[in-house]
């Protein structure tokens, strides 16, 4: 089976997600800088989130680059991942609405760990197929940063019921950790052409 069509499907949902996440936002009932100094909790939750959906759209972008073909493990994979992103609008507007306080802050991060753990296991199903000669396997490597990640929002849920701010200061920590931007497939896709 040929990617372009789960690249599409995929960059889709992505889109929706971004869109659902917006509308969440919504305008001042007053026209005072407080009353626009009140979105600050829902415009940030978003902030955040947003720029956790344009990792993981720029890093699918790259994983599925590796792909040279899909089968129905891949694609099942990667609607599971679909699924736990489809969930990150929920925790976000929660997180938003309630201003980073211990319930909305733990749910926030388990929307963000299982689409990790969820990218994981696509990148298994990609490697299976693909073979020991697999471009991502050469690409991913001990792959620290997506082993500290999970560890990272684990941490962070059980922190916070006691911590919520530095909850919220690691889940921003790893966002930053990942916007340095991955150049291993890129890497591994020239090297492999030459």
């Amino acid at each position: 089976m040929e990617k372009e069509r789960l690249t599409a499907f995929s960059d889709g949902v992505i889109a929706i997600i971004v869109t659902i996440m917006v509308l969440e936002i919504k305008a001042p009932h007053g026209d005072t800088w407080a009353d626009l100094g009140a979105l600050w909790p829902v415009f940030s939750s978003y902030v955040l989130s947003f720029a956790y959906v344009a990792i993981y759209w720029n890093n699918h972008h790259h994983l599925l680059y590796t792909c040279v073909r899909v089968n129905g493990a891949i694609l099942w994979a990667n609607m599971h991942l679909l699924f736990w992103l489809s969930l990150v609008p929920v925790a976000t507007a929660w997180l938003g609405e309630n201003h980073f306080s211990a319930r909305p802050t733990a749910i926030y991060g388990a929307a963000l760990l299982m689409p990790a753990i969820a990218y994981f296991l696509l990148q298994r199903a990609i490697v299976r197929t693909q073979g020991p000669d697999s471009l991502l396997l050469k690409a991913i490597g001990s792959d620290i940063k997506g082993k500290i990640s999970p560890a990272l929002y684990a941490s962070a849920i059980a922190l916070a019921f006691s911590a919520p701010a530095i909850s919220n200061a690691i889940y921003v920590a790893v966002a930053l950790m990942w916007l340095i931007p991955d150049r291993r497939i890129e890497r591994q896709f020239w090297e492999n052409r030459t």
